[in-house]
């Protein structure tokens, strides 16, 4: 009983915090064209301290795909790489050494820390 109670407490907090929070969240470059072969980034700010920050892939006529979660530091997965500042509030994703495989629209989500 005691542990339902501590459970329910905390999805109270979470629900409470989400309803406070007022996020922007702003990925740019809106559009980026790359050339085969070549690296580039795009990066994600937000208005609000920062927990984690989740990115996303979806190919054209596609379903989405989660590439990383990263709360701190930086992540690799194969040519992409995730780097975070929760401080700064912002995040970049890169992609090196372009492939035509990497044309799709990449998303980004993050998770704000509850004042």
């Amino acid at each position: 009983m005691k542990t339902q109670v501590g459970v329910l407490m905390a999805l109270l907090w979470i629900q409470i915090c989400w309803i406070r929070v007022e996020m922007q969240v702003e990925q740019s470059p809106r559009v980026l064209i790359l050339q085969e072969g070549r690296n580039s980034s795009l990066t994600c700010n937000t208005s609000v301290a920062m927990a984690g920050v989740q990115w996303f892939q979806q190919n054209p006529g596609g379903r989405l795909i989660f590439l990383f979660y990263i709360a701190s530091g930086v992540e690799q997965k194969g040519r992409l790489e995730a780097t975070v500042s929760t401080k700064e509030r912002y995040s970049h994703l890169y992609i090196r050494d372009s492939q035509p495989g990497d044309s799709a629209t990449f998303f980004c989500t993050v998770e704000a820390q509850c004042p």
